[in-house]
């Protein structure tokens, strides 16, 4: 198994499959290419793990700086695929994310989670991660109901 960057338009394509379980919203894999092409101009990178030539797990992320908090490796996406769930997949994209900030030298490593992710929940904790607040939003554009 190895963890790979997706930088070409095939690596990007071969991780929808995966990443459309955790976002249903996109709904074609050219606008998923598109989408993440596009984020990738604003820093945004793009991981998957692959077994056996297929994509089990995906995470993209994106480097910022806050006044609150510093240097933060911010994971936008993290998903395992629904059928490989509880093989550790999850768990290895998280290590690699962790020693990317690392090397990046970040101040800390931040995410969003859904309420109703309990394992996804467990397994951030189980890494190190504390809940430190709420995360609000005031939705201007619904993007799951165009």
């Amino acid at each position: 198994m190895t963890i790979q960057k997706a930088i070409n338009p095939g690596q990007i394509q071969s991780c929808y499959g995966v990443m459309s379980q955790l976002r249903p919203h996109v709904t074609s894999e050219h606008s998923f290419v598109e989408k993440i092409q596009r984020q990738m101009t604003q820093g945004y990178q793009l991981i998957y793990l692959q077994e056996n030539e297929k994509v089990v797990a995906v995470a993209g992320f994106r480097i910022l700086e806050f006044l609150a908090w510093g240097k933060v490796l911010y994971v936008d996406d993290l998903i395992t695929d629904s059928e490989t769930r509880k093989n550790g997949h999850g768990g290895q994209l998280l290590k690699w994310i962790l020693e990317c900030a690392k090397e990046a030298n970040c101040d800390q490593v931040h995410l969003d989670s859904g309420p109703q992710r309990h394992d996804a929940h467990r397994l951030y904790l189980n890494h190190g991660f504390k809940i430190i607040g709420y995360h609000l939003a005031c939705i201007l554009h619904d993007q799951h109901n165009p």
